[in-house]
């Protein structure tokens, strides 16, 4: 019987390329050597089949190439297209992902975390949903790690790509109030874990400032948690004009019950997302959302995580201002 063929070491590598040891790890890192040096090697690498041993280069505190990335929750759309975005942009850069899904709960996502960084991943990229906290400093304090989204305050993070939710929710409650709408219902999948969140804080207090009726209303974080929700808020007699989603994949339940009801959008009533995934577009009506550019977003938070992992101890930070783009799902009341 033929026996398994025996795994090219590092030094083979290194002879083979002509370059010692050290400089091939550094190359299989992408760091501390030219962008030449790491194709080279990347090229040798396939010819005589090396493959990296994460497990025992982290047992000598070497890096494993893998980095944890945690998202609030997959079953929504944006997320998943958030994390193609991310594990593309890794690859590139010779890296890999280990996904984790918090499934909308803070506590979920600190465990997670935690386990991340048991299995010794290189770094962290995490779009919580928790607020900031002693364990989210104390994880930030093992191994370099990017937010996506809210700001974790106090937390000692490599950088942060932060999300101008104010102006977002500005610019719709905004155009709401523009077509004629007083009376907006706002469902939110992080009324209950996040209460604080940015996002609802400034819903409130636009909404206080232009005279609209808002009520924010705990939803799940997806297509068919929202569903039995929009029945009942839109079913009854003094329903809302408009119906304000913090997700586009909660909008599509609020378009699935509506299709229940016989409800027109937006003769009888308006709805609007807040991260315009590409299915948005092909709703019909289309959906009106705001677009936060998922591709800059992943550029920006795996430029950070690699900067930190190549020894920049520079903290960096991008804000992400989003778009408004109006289409067919909202007008005026009974329009």
């Amino acid at each position: 019987m033929t026996g398994r063929r025996k795994r090219a070491t590092i030094r083979e590598l290194a002879a083979y390329t002509g370059l010692s040891a050290s400089a091939v790890s550094y190359a299989l890192r992408g760091i501390h050597v030219s962008a030449e040096t790491v194709e080279r090697v990347r090229r040798a690498a396939e010819e005589i089949g090396y493959e990296a041993d994460p497990i025992a280069r982290a047992l000598r505190g070497g890096a494993t190439g893998m980095v944890g990335l945690i998202v609030g929750s997959l079953a929504d759309f944006w997320n998943q297209e958030l994390v193609r975005a991310v594990m593309r942009e890794l690859r590139a850069r010779g890296l890999h992902a280990l996904v984790a899904d918090a499934d909308g709960e803070p506590g979920r996502e600190l465990e997670l975390a935690r386990r991340l960084v048991d299995h010794r991943v290189d770094g962290l990229i995490a779009s919580p949903v928790g607020p900031p906290g002693d364990d989210w400093g104390a994880i930030a304090g093992s191994v370099p790690m990017v937010t996506i989204g809210d700001a974790l305050a106090g937390v000692p993070t490599a950088g942060e790509v932060v999300f101008d939710t104010d102006s977002g929710v500005t610019a719709t409650l905004g155009h709401l109030h523009t077509l004629g709408h007083r009376r907006v219902a706002v469902l939110s999948w992080a009324l209950e874990t996040s209460p604080g969140r940015r996002a609802e804080v400034a819903v409130r207090r636009h909404a206080e400032a232009i005279g609209m009726e808002v009520m924010l209303v705990p939803c799940a974080y997806s297509l068919n948690g929202s569903r039995p929700l929009a029945l009942d808020l839109l079913a009854s007699a003094d329903r809302p004009s408009a119906v304000f989603c913090l997700s586009d994949s909660i909008a599509y339940g609020v378009y699935h019950a509506c299709a229940e009801l016989g409800l027109a959008i937006p003769a009888d009533v308006s709805v609007v997302g807040f991260d315009d995934h590409p299915i948005s577009r092909l709703l019909q009506p289309s959906l009106t959302s705001t677009a936060w550019d998922v591709e800059a977003v992943a550029r920006a938070a795996t430029g950070f995580l690699g900067d930190a992992l190549a020894g920049n101890a520079a903290r960096q930070r991008m804000v992400v201002v989003p778009t408004l783009l109006a289409r067919a799902s909202t007008a005026a009341p009974g329009v």
